[in-house]
């Protein structure tokens, strides 16, 4: 591992927020009194967020609720951090929109990112649930793992530090292992072969959603 890599994971107290409200039980297929699923729960907000479903707009504050086909927004300097089934934290930087396609505890979950950085995390030793986040750049999968994807030095960039993720896009696939980075130079285009990204890069990332 290089040193650059060892003073990231070093730094990384001072990138993520700490936690907030514990998220409320959830059951799969239960839904509350307007037949919404339950997704997860805000732990922090910074700014402005709020979600969108066909019953209206709603400010998201910590602890609020956000359900399946939540459209989840944030404002300009804003920052939010939530937490989906039971062991899946996404931090979202400013600017930043995605649709909550499905969630359910033990069973996964599909996630449209349509704008912005988010920050995918699950705790080591977490059971392995199936996600997928599609982008208009391409589709990500995902296992028990720690990851960023979003904007990064002009282009759609995705990189692991822990675990790994297969990318797919314009009918290529690569596989990022820890430390490992690839770039989507826009809609349409494959995704560049992995590569380690280095500090500086990283820093700005992560910076880009805590």
């Amino acid at each position: 591992m290089s040193n650059a890599h060892n003073e990231h994971h070093l730094d990384r107290r001072w990138f993520l927020f700490g936690s907030g409200a514990a998220l409320s039980a959830l059951v799969p297929g239960r839904a509350d009194a307007q037949g919404t699923k339950p997704a997860g729960s805000v732990e922090n907000v910074t700014g402005d967020a709020f979600a969108e479903a066909r019953a209206g707009r709603r400010a998201l504050q910590p602890a609020a609720p956000v359900f399946i086909a939540d459209q989840v927004r944030t404002g300009s300097g804003a920052r939010l951090s939530m937490q989906l089934g039971r062991d899946t934290k996404l931090r979202l930087g400013e600017d930043t929109r995605i649709t909550i396609d499905r969630f359910l505890v033990d069973a996964g979950g599909e996630i449209t990112l349509k704008s912005g950085p988010v920050l995918f995390e699950r705790p080591a030793g977490s059971a392995p649930e199936p996600v997928r986040i599609r982008s208009a750049f391409g589709l990500i999968a995902v296992r028990g793992t720690v990851f960023f994807a979003g904007p990064s030095r002009g282009v759609f960039g995705v990189f692991v530090e822990r675990g790994s993720v297969a990318v797919s896009a314009a009918g290529k696939q690569v596989i990022l292992n820890e430390g490992e980075g690839t770039d989507i130079a826009r809609p349409g285009a494959p995704p560049s072969n992995p590569s380690n990204w280095g500090a500086p890069r990283i820093y700005d990332a992560m910076l880009s959603v805590s």
